[in-house]
């Protein structure tokens, strides 16, 4: 075989496995976990290293993130086998005597690799694929504007820190001061931060009332959480 087709062949593996990769990061981004959360877990995965942290315990919390973490580590295994033979097959093809007519081929392959690395890393081509996938998971879960939103991240003990976007107040909670809600009483929520529309993230009094448009830095359960502010997951980001 060519050693031209080979390398061609090598470098189309390379790049399905990191449409692979992203991907999988975009579906465990549907399921509310932040963007590089996701992505690291998911190279965990895909490459069987079986490297653990505290955040991997955020891919066992619901059953969704379970199945998904399970066909993640068989598309990983196949995969890993593909490339390693297709490595392989490039050197055993490779003859090193005949490498100066290759050197042409193999930069240009190289450059073309290197420049859609660049590309995709640009902050207005990240921005509009960002977009696009907000869309497109909006339209993959039925996200109905309106709905309050819910990205967890991290679990200490039994519970769980998530942030919570307010599209709409919960009936309990409008015109409301925090300390009349009982969140705290009556569910174990505390109220870590708010983060009102286009102002910094602050701590939240006892006074303080919620508004459309809203991020609150939640600790409780999980699944309390989201019972109470009527949240669901989506795709989420940082």
């Amino acid at each position: 075989m060519n050693i031209y087709i080979d390398f061609i062949l090598f470098g189309l593996i390379i790049l399905v496995y990191w449409i692979i990769t992203e991907l999988f990061t975009i579906f465990f981004r549907f399921t509310g976990l932040p963007a590089e959360r996701a992505r690291f877990q998911v190279i965990s995965l895909l490459t069987g290293t079986g490297f653990t942290t505290r955040e991997s315990e955020l891919l066992l919390t619901t059953k969704r993130r379970r199945h998904l973490a399970r066909v993640t580590m068989l598309f990983g295994y196949v995969f890993n086998i593909t490339i390693v033979s297709a490595f392989i097959n490039v050197f055993l093809t490779l003859k090193m005597k005949e490498m100066e007519h290759y050197y042409v081929g193999i930069l240009f392959f190289l450059s073309v690799l290197l420049l859609l690395v660049v590309l995709m890393r640009r902050p207005k081509i990240h921005a509009w694929s960002d977009n696009l996938l907000q869309r497109l998971a909006n339209r993959m879960v039925g996200h109905a504007a309106g709905t309050n939103t819910v990205m967890l991240l991290n679990h200490i003990g039994a519970d769980s820190i998530a942030v919570v976007k307010l599209s709409r107040i919960p009936g309990a909670f409008q015109n409301v001061a925090l300390r009349d809600t009982g969140l705290k009483k009556n569910n174990g929520i505390l109220v870590l931060l708010i983060e009102h529309e286009g102002a910094k993230a602050v701590p939240a009094g006892a006074d303080t009332v919620f508004s459309p448009g809203d991020k609150l830095t939640l600790f409780g359960d999980y699944s309390t959480i989201c019972k109470v502010f009527h949240a669901s997951e989506l795709f989420a980001d940082e």
